[in-house]
């Protein structure tokens, strides 16, 4: 009498055949180099580039917890994108009081005078950029940049940027930098498995007008 194959010598089975090329292919990881200049051509820091796959269901988001700091008295980093859902803290790393407020209608928040780190984060619930200020010294001002895909970068002062591990297919890709003038044109960019994609963005920037630095009339006293 034979006896028939177990369900485990099956499965073992099925997965070589499916090893051998006879099952669905999984789609390999590839990436895009980001390039973006102003308008004299010279490389853009701190411009975030973002990739929507175009058809079928939205990327998941996986929001993760992010860090502003306050350094010798400006925000560090000067732009952080995040994905909506993100809760950021706000350290003070600084021997004064810091008043951290946001105006922007993407999320208004204020944390009052404080020293060291505020017990709660503040969670960015919806896309879009928000300006950062600090109510004592007016020339702190950075952004943090929510958006909705979990496939973004930001270029660095080459003005080049790299976003790894996209799966192939069709892409929209937008730029956003807080002093450009008017929102860049979207980029269609179809990603291959066998190549890396490659897309540039030129941006017409408002000269930066942030307030200079100056003495700060309490430092050196004690903040209690």
């Amino acid at each position: 009498m034979r006896r028939r194959p177990s369900v485990a010598s099956r499965l073992i089975a099925l997965a070589l055949l499916v090893a051998g090329g006879t099952g669905p292919a999984i789609a390999r990881a590839t990436s895009v180099e980001a390039v973006v200049t102003d308008q004299a051509g010279k490389p853009v820091v701190d411009a975030v580039v973002t990739l929507m796959p175009v058809g079928g269901s939205p990327p998941a988001l996986r929001p993760t917890p992010a860090v502003m700091d306050q350094v010798n008295k400006e925000f560090v980093p000067a732009v952080l994108p995040v994905v909506v859902g993100t809760p950021v803290s706000f350290p003070n790393r600084d021997n004064i009081r810091h008043h951290v407020y946001s105006f922007s209608p993407t999320k208004k928040f204020e944390l009052p005078l404080y020293m060291g780190t505020p017990s709660a984060p503040v969670v960015f619930d919806k896309p879009g950029p928000v300006a950062l200020g600090c109510n004592i010294h007016d020339w702190m001002v950075a952004y943090v940049y929510v958006v909705t895909t979990p496939h973004f970068t930001k270029t660095t002062a080459d003005g080049h940027a790299r976003v790894e591990g996209l799966p192939s297919g069709p892409y929209e890709a937008r730029v956003w930098h807080p002093r450009q003038r008017s929102e860049a044109a979207a980029r269609s960019i179809t990603l291959t498995e066998d190549e890396e994609g490659r897309i540039t963005f030129s941006l017409t920037l408002r000269p930066d007008a942030r307030p200079v630095p100056r003495r700060d009339p309490y430092e050196g006293q004690q903040n209690g």
